[in-house]
């Protein structure tokens, strides 16, 4: 029997993964991945916000500090990441290019 951990290492670099297309909304966003042709909604700002930041962020946790997450609220976020990393749209990034 397996186990799925259903977080992501916040300690490390992510990235939209290059083939997601992500259009601002006014209750959040879509991403749009070209490979799969998957479709994922982002209903929180925050979120938005947080993915917009892992580009240039040095980690995950980084990007939810700079997004105005809160300590309470970090698990909420690292569990949204980990569904979309389990779906392509973010990948993890080497930190050091």
């Amino acid at each position: 029997m397996s186990t799925v951990d259903p977080g992501l290492d916040l300690d490390r670099a992510w990235q939209v993964h290059p083939q997601v297309s992500v259009r601002p909304e006014p209750f959040g966003a879509l991403l749009y991945h070209f490979g799969t042709r998957k479709l994922s909604f982002l209903k929180d700002r925050t979120l938005l916000a947080v993915v917009e930041a892992l580009a240039t962020a040095p980690s995950a946790r980084e990007a939810c500090a700079l997004a105005g997450v809160g300590d309470g609220d970090l698990p909420r976020y690292r569990r949204a990441l980990a569904t979309l990393a389990q779906s392509s749209m973010l990948v993890e990034r080497n930190p050091h290019p």
